[in-house]
């Protein structure tokens, strides 16, 4: 044994090194990424499948062997389908590559939309006004959008109020923001499916996690039971928060935002003008 050993190392290279811990860090990735979701249990009843066959195929379990055998065809197929939720996810991470950025909103102009979101915010939980405020990241929100009314107006204070008022028009839905703009107001957002809630969370939380379950969007959520203030995230939910920490959170993320190729392309056309 200790002789085999010593020829596998022997004939290491640096690049397999290297090959092996992509493969780790891929399925280190991959296990904190459906940890604590519907996918650990489904992943958990595979791996019994597979046990049951090789054991069923050590003791000659013919039968059991042909069934599990069969079983394990079956949900090799509908894995894609099973998993659905999980690859959309993991490809949009992919997607949503972070290799070129740039900040489009000058730092004056970021912290006046942050202060009027979180006096809005301040207000709203002081009155127990219920909120939905959703800001958009990489992934488009453009569907969930078109389910309320367009409005794409300044971000601001008394904006916000007004649209939340009860029993106004807008009141009633979401707010999604991108980048300096109000967007659209009374939007539809999806509900998570997550049981494993609180009962004292109502829809209005379920919506804001439901909407990061599918993007990468971040949700401010203000109850009208309790004037609380929430942040969903990837599917997670921070309650009793305080506006400053709406702001610590959210100020690295709407400062940076996607490089298009045009921004490229107009960045290496000035470059190359100011050599000359």
């Amino acid at each position: 044994m200790p002789a085999q050993i010593n020829a596998i190392i022997a004939t290491l290279r640096l690049w397999d090194l290297v090959d092996v811990l992509i493969v780790a860090y891929v399925l280190y990735y991959m296990y904190n990424m459906i940890k604590d979701t519907k996918a650990a249990a489904l992943l958990k009843g595979l791996v019994v499948l597979i046990i049951g066959t090789l054991l069923s195929n050590w003791l000659d379990f013919h039968v059991i062997n042909w069934l599990l055998q069969k079983s394990m065809t079956v949900v090799l197929v509908a894995l894609p389908v099973v998993f659905q939720p999980e690859l959309r996810k993991a490809l949009e991470r992919i997607g949503r590559g972070k290799l070129f950025r740039k900040n489009t909103l000058d730092k004056e102009e970021l912290e006046n939309i942050l202060t009027g979101m979180t006096n809005a915010v301040i207000t709203m939980s002081r009155h127990k006004i219920g909120a939905l405020i959703v800001v958009e990241q990489e992934t488009g929100l453009t569907e969930y959008m078109d389910t309320g009314i367009r409005i794409d107006g300044d971000i601001s204070n008394e904006l916000l109020i007004n649209i939340f008022i009860p029993n106004t028009p807008l009141h009633d839905g979401a707010v999604i923001i991108k980048g300096s703009k109000i967007m659209a107001a009374s939007c539809l957002l999806p509900l998570t499916e997550d049981r494993s809630l609180s009962k004292e969370l109502g829809t209005r939380h379920r919506a804001g996690i439901g909407l990061t379950e599918q993007t990468d969007a971040y949700v401010i959520i203000v109850s009208e039971e309790t004037g609380t203030i929430s942040l969903a995230h990837e599917g997670k939910l921070q309650r009793y928060l305080t506006p400053e920490q709406i702001k610590d959170i959210l100020r690295p993320v709407m400062c940076d935002t996607k490089l298009t190729w045009q921004d490229i392309m107009q960045e290496l056309f000035n470059n190359l003008r100011r050599k000359k």
